[in-house]
């Protein structure tokens, strides 16, 4: 039996919101529990693991350390703005977009809102993975530069659901 695209079980458009916001909650999950574990095992022992140290660090800053001498209250609030931008437009943006967009979408919200919630207490970002040649970082910065990524692609790429919907043939699905 062959299924045809038309015979394929659809996911509404609050399914995709929800499995999008359930995937950046595991992802922002995962990196604050590693967070958690560097701040108990690495605490003046940095344990040397080939290209990737894990070392702990504190960033007072954003990415970089920009502004780091800023006020903790200033890096918390505009990062707390940025997070709630990519939440509100990824939640806009999940149920009309390809697996990739939302896989993006969902990496970058997961990184920002581990690094937000890491913030909110000390006004310090948690750092435990140190190359030599990079300034040390987190998962959760990964997450964000691999979303960042992913969303780059799918704009060069073009999104599929969204070519599907401009197509004449396309007939319209009102599930919610």
């Amino acid at each position: 039996m062959t299924v045809t695209a038309s015979s394929a079980p659809t996911v509404s458009r609050w399914g995709r919101r929800l499995r999008w916001a359930t995937a950046a909650a595991t992802l922002a999950g995962i990196d604050l529990a590693l967070k958690a574990r560097a701040q108990t095992a690495l605490d003046g022992s940095p344990i040397e693991a080939g290209p990737v140290d894990l070392r702990l660090a504190f960033n007072p800053g954003a990415a970089f350390s920009i502004a780091a001498d800023a006020p903790s209250w200033v890096m918390l609030t505009l990062t707390t703005l940025i997070t709630t931008a990519i939440a509100v437009g990824g939640w806009v943006v999940a149920p009309r977009a390809n697996l990739l967009t939302r896989l993006g979408l969902a990496a970058l919200l997961g990184g920002a809102a581990a690094n937000v919630i890491d913030r909110a207490p000390d006004g310090l970002v948690t750092d435990y993975l140190h190359t030599g040649w990079w300034p040390t970082f987190n998962l959760a910065d990964t997450f964000i530069v691999l979303g960042v990524i992913a969303l780059i692609i799918t704009t060069l790429i073009g999104n599929s659901d969204e070519r599907e919907q401009l197509s004449p043939d396309h007939h319209t699905d009102n599930r919610d």
